[in-house]
């Protein structure tokens, strides 16, 4: 009787496969386990088993598994369960899911490895230069990986040169797989035994008398050790003694000292027993309306303003639910505000904590999925961005989402396409575990279901230790230039209340929502604008490196002296950014420490570390930045925030420019006067009376809530119609053009409801592929399922069409 499993492959492909195992394999594989299987002509990948069965595949011959990977699973059916939930609701296949979800040291591709065919003799003038370079370095190298061939050369595209190379027969290929994950060892060291009795001691000074460096750190190792009482670690001993490795190594060969290693944690947190803390009256109201709305709503919304406390309440609910035996997923949206975070949290929770983003080397991410895995003491409390939420939990009871409006919940690139703040409401709904939701601007949808009666409502609308609300000034840019008061970007009443803060010793923070020097540089003369070659943008100028540069593929050329088109020496640039911001500041403020946080500068994993903390530390006096800044992080000093241009928010072409503009503001505004002192922001504007503006200077939530809804009910936008976006991509315009007409025209025909497109984006090329978009709204009261059904069979038809089959096609499901 055959034996088979059906296992998942890190693929784009939208079915399992079949594989077969012999009985005792059989007997041994449980779902959640890893397998290598052989897939395609000599590829080896890394396969998740999700089912065993005896059923033979009707379509092929099902190959054998190469090897079993794991002794127990790895990951388990709650979250296979939530995959399939994720790759069906969000249009895309369960490999993708699965893809994203593992962490790449988990995930054995067979790496390529290339050496020398031996049989054949290979004449070298044949060869061209980098074939030849490629033969030498195998001839000093028994193998290398396709990376390193990459290094060799210099150069990313090396496959049509090794393509050739094997069509002279002058390479051979072998697949091999190779586990990716170690644990870390950390390099101890100890006495020799016969020296720890009290009469060899005189013994080993004595053979120590000549080598004074020797004797030193040996005498240095025995202080550590009285001190301390625990093992002493080779890092350790060379940090405090001053002394080098080259001692300790001829210490080990002299046999005075032994080496040993101990496997440890990579990341480890230390607890402060002295830190508690008590909630005011406010947060404590709060703290009881949330438990009581638990029992009744499994997800309530946390409505409180900016510095109102949240995080406290959230500490004493996550200790509620860890001395029931229970973990908790804590979900922020940006990197930036887990740095923040962490260091709160292990103060309170010590190494109960686990951090888990992208930011993380592969061997840190492999080590925090062992220990929720194996609900170990270390990972009651997950803290991460959204890729935290494919983590192996066994008993989740609480998922806390913070400042759940924001959009960076939403994967765009690569698939799954999904929503954090939604596949966790599942995940919970899974779990029977309780969620919450907290921000000061909530989104309109969360909001719209708090009314509906879905969610629960929790208020909060006073500032911890009754610190009041920053004042709001608006400053009329227009007029500002009419009358000539403007210095740079800067008004005058911007900079007086500057200078005025700084004066105090207060810290300022600035928000523009755009990197690099300026958007564009213009020809004054002919009106010619750089472009990118293979994208539809204008090049983004940096002064600092005097190059144009394309933020969409990250082309970039030098600075040009004269215009392209007609050679006139008379250049602008136009708009401008952070970077130009922090240049005029340098000028008004000479003596003050300026700082700039945006992607350009938080690169590296402790790169948000790094300026969030000199900024705490007041060695920042004045903080530029873009959207990073606008969000939860807490800082005592700064009284003072500034919103250089509010109208480049709202002049977005996106149905919900309004609602994020309103977020930003109040976001930003909400880092002004966190403690005793009353914060003032500065809102430069052209268009003072605009609504949303308005609404932020008198904090009316409310107000603008109900103005976007009843737009948005007009205009049949969410929360009461569904978006599906397809967005098209080819090389060639003219196919591109007709096959998105015809996708467009079989999605009207087959369904009954709003499609609108084909349609450029503003943006219709980026890395010379061509871009169509095609929208559908799907009203509420419509069964959700059925029309992704039908939508899925129309792109079937259409990838069965030959001359279609190389557009390609994306699916962006909730596309906000």
């Amino acid at each position: 009787m055959p034996y088979f499993i059906e296992v998942v492959l890190p693929l784009a492909l939208s079915k399992t496969f079949t594989y077969q195992v012999s009985e005792a394999e059989y007997q041994y594989i449980q779902k959640g386990m890893r397998v290598a299987v052989p897939f395609g002509k000599s590829k080896i990948y890394t396969g998740l088993v999700i089912d065993l069965h005896q059923n033979p595949p009707v379509l092929y011959q099902a190959k054998e598994i190469h090897q079993i990977l794991d002794e127990i699973p790895v990951v388990n059916e709650l979250q296979i369960a939530h995959w399939k939930w994720i790759a069906d609701y969000y249009m895309c296949s369960v490999g993708e899911v699965f893809k994203s979800a593992l962490p790449t040291g988990f995930l054995l591709e067979s790496e390529t490895i290339i050496s020398a065919a031996k049989e054949t003799e290979i004449d070298a003038k044949e060869l061209s230069d980098s074939e030849f370079l490629i033969y030498q370095a195998l001839q000093q190298q028994s193998s290398l990986k396709v990376d390193d061939i990459i290094a060799v050369l210099g150069k990313k595209n090396v496959f049509p040169i090794l393509n050739a190379m094997l069509a002279k027969k002058a390479l051979v290929l072998q697949e091999e797989v190779s586990e990716k994950y170690k644990p870390k060892l950390t390099r101890y060291i100890r006495l020799q035994e016969e020296f720890l009795q009290q009469e060899q001691l005189s013994e080993l000074m004595e053979i120590l008398s000549r080598a004074q460096k020797q004797r030193e750190l040996v005498l240095h190792y025995f202080q550590l050790q009285a001190k301390e009482r625990k093992p002493v670690s080779v890092k350790k001993l060379l940090e405090t003694s001053g002394s080098t490795s080259a001692v300790v190594k001829s210490l080990v060969d002299k046999e005075i000292f032994e080496e040993y290693y101990i496997a440890e944690d990579r990341v480890a947190f230390e607890k402060d027993d002295d830190l508690s803390f008590n909630l005011s009256s406010a947060q404590q109201k709060a703290f009881d309306e949330i438990n009581a709305s638990f029992e009744e709503n499994a997800v309530t919304l946390l409505h409180g303003v900016t510095a109102s406390g949240k995080t406290e309440i959230y500490i004493k609910l996550i200790e509620d639910y860890i001395e029931s035996g229970k973990q908790v997923l804590y979900l922020l949206p940006e990197i930036a505000l887990t740095t923040q975070l962490v260091t709160r949290l292990t103060a309170y929770f010590g190494n109960q904590v686990a951090v888990f983003h992208s930011k993380y080397s592969n061997n840190e991410r492999v080590e925090v999925w062992n220990q929720v895995l194996h609900n170990s003491e270390k990972a009651k409390i997950v803290i991460g961005a959204r890729s935290a939420l494919f983590l192996p939990f066994n008993d989740l009871g609480l998922i806390v989402i913070d400042e759940e409006h924001e959009q960076t919940f939403k994967q765009f690139d690569p698939a799954p396409r999904y929503h954090a703040r939604d596949a966790a409401i599942v995940l919970a709904a899974q779990h029977k575990a309780r969620v919450l939701l907290g921000s000061a601007t909530p989104s309109l949808e969360t909001y719209f279901n708090v009314k509906a009666g879905k969610y629960g409502l929790v208020e909060l609308f006073e500032r911890y230790g009754n610190v009041v609300l920053p004042e709001i000034y608006l400053v009329d840019l227009k007029d500002k230039y009419k009358r000539k008061r403007m210095t740079g970007h800067f008004s005058d009443e911007l900079l007086e209340v500057m200078s005025e803060s700084l004066g105090k010793g207060e810290q300022v923070i600035l928000f523009q929502n755009r990197r690099g020097y300026s958007p564009f540089v213009e020809c004054m003369t002919c009106g010619h604008v750089p472009q990118c070659p293979s994208c539809d943008v204008s090049l983004t100028y940096y002064k600092f490196k005097n190059q144009l540069r394309c933020h969409y593929c990250g082309h970039s050329i030098a600075n040009p002296t004269h215009c392209h088109a007609c050679q006139s020496v008379d250049l602008s640039t136009k708009g401008f950014g952070t970077e130009q911001i922090e240049l005029e500041l340098k000028t008004l403020f000479p003596n003050k420490v300026i700082g700039r946080m945006d992607q350009d500068t938080t690169r590296g994993k402790y790169g948000y570390e790094k300026i969030i903390d000199a900024f705490k530390n007041q060695e920042i006096d004045i903080l530029v930045g873009t959207q990073m800044l606008a969000k939860g992080l807490h800082f005592d000093n700064v009284t003072l925030v500034g919103v250089m241009n509010a109208d480049n928010m709202l002049n977005q072409p996106d149905f919900r420019s309004h609602e994020r503009a309103y977020q930003m503001m109040m976001q930003v505004a909400g880092r002004a006067g966190r403690s005793e002192k009353r914060g003032k922001v500065m809102i430069q504007t052209y268009n003072p009376y605009h609504n949303i503006i308005q609404q932020v200077v008198s904090n009316d939530y409310a107000g603008m809530f109900k103005e976007q809804l009843y737009d948005r009910h007009n205009f049949k936008y969410p929360p009461y119609y569904r978006l599906i976006k397809l967005t098209q991509k080819h090389r060639d315009f003219d196919k591109l053009k007709e096959g998105s007409l015809w996708l467009y025209n079989v999605l009207v025909q087959q369904l009954q409801i709003p499609v609108l497109g084909p349609e450029e984006p503003a943006i219709s090329r980026i890395r010379n592929e061509y871009i169509r978009t095609i929208l559908i709204k799907i009203p509420t009261q419509q069964h959700l399922g059925n029309t992704k059904k039908t939508i899925q069979k129309v792109l079937n038809s259409f990838e069965a069409i030959a001359q279609y089959r190389a557009i390609k096609v994306t699916i962006n499901v909730d596309n906000y």
